[in-house]
């Protein structure tokens, strides 16, 4: 009878404790939006805990090589993952591209931007609000569209830089800046702009911002880490990046 109970005790017990298996998971700022929805999904039918934390993917860089507890790095490049797995932070054969990322030029003011970003080369505008170049891709993509425009000594002196892209976006936000250049899935919801005006970047004008995932050495031994790996690529998945304005994962 003893026996049957601590049967029972545990059959009761064991699924709650694996319930309770958590994974954190560094990801880029420009991803935080579809990422909370990707990882409530995950958690509703999972029954896992998904940990978040979002940044820059230069600084996550950083943090991981000195021992960040992150189990799995969502970036916002490829660079970056591959550069983790070269020196045997992240686990060799598990990267990959989950999605392509845009460049938009972003103002919360209704009518602000035009549709072909024409307000860059007239510099009706006091502030630009770009994310750090040596630590955001998206930051990288804002400094070749200007180049490519041939406008980045006419405006350097309107920069307001962010760490992030998040930080560049709040600074639009908030109106320390007039205009910036954000990521789509910041203003872009469900096929609309949520508010303000936009110009979407020609994607001619700067490198492809792919996006790579990687599981880290961390998380080798995760089960939950390598589970949410498998989920980024679903379909469920990618429906909630496109919503939000991402391109198909470009393997």
């Amino acid at each position: 009878m003893r026996q049957y109970f601590v049967f029972l005790f545990l059959q009761i017990t064991l699924p709650i404790s694996i319930q309770a298996a958590e994974v954190t998971v560094a990801v880029a700022s420009n991803f935080s939006l579809p990422m909370r929805k990707i990882a409530q999904q995950f958690e509703l039918e999972s029954g896992h805990k998904v940990r978040l934390s979002f940044g820059a993917t230069g600084a996550f860089y950083a943090q991981i090589k000195n021992g960040g507890p992150f189990h799995l790095l969502v970036a916002a490049d490829r660079a970056t993952p591959a550069k983790l797995e070269k020196e045997g932070l992240g686990l060799a054969g598990t990267r990959f591209t989950y999605a392509q990322g845009k460049l938009v030029l972003w103002s919360r003011q209704s009518g602000r931007v035009d549709e072909e970003g024409e307000i860059l080369k007239a510099g009706h505008f006091e502030k630009l609000a770009i994310a750090n170049p040596k630590l955001a891709p998206y930051g990288v993509a804002a400094m070749e569209t200007l180049h490519s425009l041939k406008l980045t000594e006419q405006l350097k002196s309107k920069f307001v830089q962010g760490e992030n892209i998040s930080q560049a976006y709040q600074f639009v936000e908030t109106e320390n800046a007039q205009i910036g250049f954000v990521a789509l899935s910041q203003v872009f919801s469900e096929g609309k702009l949520l508010k303000g005006s936009v110009w979407i970047v020609p994607p001619q004008l700067y490198s492809p911002i792919q996006q790579d995932a990687i599981l880290l050495l961390a998380g080798q031994k995760n089960s939950v880490a390598i589970e949410l790996m498998r989920y980024l690529k679903t379909d469920r998945a990618k429906s909630v990046m496109v919503d939000y304005g991402y391109s198909h994962p470009i393997q």
